[in-house]
């Protein structure tokens, strides 16, 4: 009989081995079949934290933009129909 070669880690997994006589193999060895029962494990991993936001100081800064915006917009005071002209005025405002 040869011998199956398993880690010793996975011994207690090998379940039952049978011989299969008769097989045409051009060596002195049999073919051997193993029922091996294992169960893996979930590796878990650890995800990297975030920093924590601080939503207070992103909303004082939105109310900033706004506010500055709102300031340069109203001094512009472009009242004509064109819209092509009053989108002109926001973007150079806004670089």
């Amino acid at each position: 009989m040869d011998y199956i070669l398993v880690k010793h880690r996975f011994r207690n997994s090998v379940k039952d081995v049978q011989r299969l006589p008769g097989a045409d193999v051009g060596s002195d060895h049999n073919l051997l079949v193993a029922k091996i029962c294992t169960r893996l494990k979930k590796i878990i991993r650890l995800q990297k934290r975030r920093p924590q936001l601080d939503f207070e100081k992103l909303y004082a800064q939105r109310q900033r933009v706004q506010n500055t915006l709102e300031e340069i917009l109203g001094a512009i005071g472009c009242d004509s129909g064109n819209v092509e002209v009053q989108w002109n005025n926001i973007k150079e405002c806004v670089c």
